[in-house]
């Protein structure tokens, strides 16, 4: 008889967050093989695909922080954020596996109050866990160096598996609106206006150039993104930076596949979705060096040694004539290396820790 097994996907309340991506393909990924587990997902059901009929689906509700769903039936419980506000209780039977995506709030400057709070809760959901799934090695080695701020089981299973994604299945999109910018060469970056994500240091590349920046963003530090304003004022770039928000996939491919180029400068990265998604369209990607981006670039992305406008700029015209010359090759090397990351790896990856704990 199969076991059962509960998946927290309560990220998905943040449908357009990369967390949410990695949530519905691990759901893809489970629905796509003969699963070993009957598998229930917690998290609210409009954003859940429907077709999952062998699937059970718990609703989320806010107030089940303070009156939580019954876990009595299941064998093991995952928890697919170190930050959830749930399942922190386990029976003493029950295994458990959480995902770890960063340790950022040691990093990010916090402030030591932030940083206490970040930690309790992180501890709240790895403290009884009998695996930690960390999303690259980068993602691993920091915890492993910060392990001795947390309180683990003593024979904690610490592995790592790629966050896998969904690609599109069609290879044309449309627009739905019209974009003053698509005709030009344009940079694209994807991801929250946060301090950590270093968007800034793309004005400065393209006020030596004459590239348009176009940014995707979902979120913002308010008192960031007004330092952004004003440094695009500055530098006299109102006409060729352009910020669009809450953008659906649809247009978010379209995008992916008109831009010259995906640019991500970010200092603080688990993993790094959107390069993965730029790969696929067989995009140069130009990243920093730091955190998890080496991983996931590999030998094919272009970095940028430091944050200087003319180093920037002699990266990005270099890795752009490099890029032209064997045009066609290079892009099935993108595609190739994007396709690595993914779904239903991940899916069987994460099934694959799931016996390990349960037989």
């Amino acid at each position: 008889m199969k076991k059962n097994v509960l998946i927290d996907v309560e990220r998905l309340k943040y449908p357009k967050s990369g967390i949410a991506n990695v949530c519905l393909s691990l759901i893809k990924g489970l629905d796509q093989k003969i699963p070993a587990f009957n598998y229930t997902f917690y998290g609210p059901k409009a954003n859940i695909p429907t077709t999952k009929s062998r699937f059970t689906i718990i609703n989320w509700k806010f107030w089940q922080k303070k009156i939580p769903v019954s876990i009595v039936s299941y064998a093991l419980i995952h928890t697919t954020h170190q930050l959830s506000e749930y399942f922190h209780q386990i029976k003493k039977d029950q295994k458990k596996v959480v995902t770890l995506h960063d340790l950022n709030f040691l990093h990010d400057k916090s402030s030591q109050r932030k940083i206490e709070k970040s930690r309790r809760l992180v501890q709240k959901n790895i403290g009884n866990a009998n695996a930690i799934v960390c999303i690259s090695e980068f993602v691993k080695d920091d915890f492993i160096k910060n392990k001795h701020l947390f309180q683990l089981r003593d024979n904690v299973k610490i592995e790592v598996v790629y966050n896998g994604l969904m690609f599109p299945e069609k290879e044309n999109f449309l627009p739905t609106r019209n974009y003053s910018f698509i005709n030009e060469k344009f940079i694209l970056n994807i991801g929250v206006l946060f301090p950590k994500k270093n968007q800034n240091v793309l004005l400065d590349l393209i006020s030596k150039n004459d590239r348009h920046l176009v940014l995707i963003t979902s979120s913002a530090k308010s008192e960031y993104k007004e330092r952004f304003l004003e440094k695009i004022k500055i530098l006299g770039l109102t006409e060729r930076v352009h910020i669009l928000e809450n953008v659906e996939n649809e247009e978010k491919y379209f995008l992916l596949q008109h831009c010259e180029s995906y640019c991500h400068p970010s200092l603080a990265e688990g993993f790094g979705i959107p390069p993965v998604e730029a790969m696929y369209f067989g995009k140069p990607v130009f990243l920093s060096k730091y955190t998890s981006l080496p991983e996931i670039g590999g030998d094919l992305a272009f970095y940028f040694e430091d944050f200087t406008a003319e180093n920037m700029n002699n990266v990005y015209l270099d890795g752009i004539s490099k890029f032209n010359e064997d045009k066609v090759a290079f892009q099935t090397k993108l595609r190739d290396r994007a396709l690595e990351f993914s779904y239903l790896k991940m899916a069987e990856s994460y099934e694959n820790i799931y016996k390990e704990l349960l037989t």
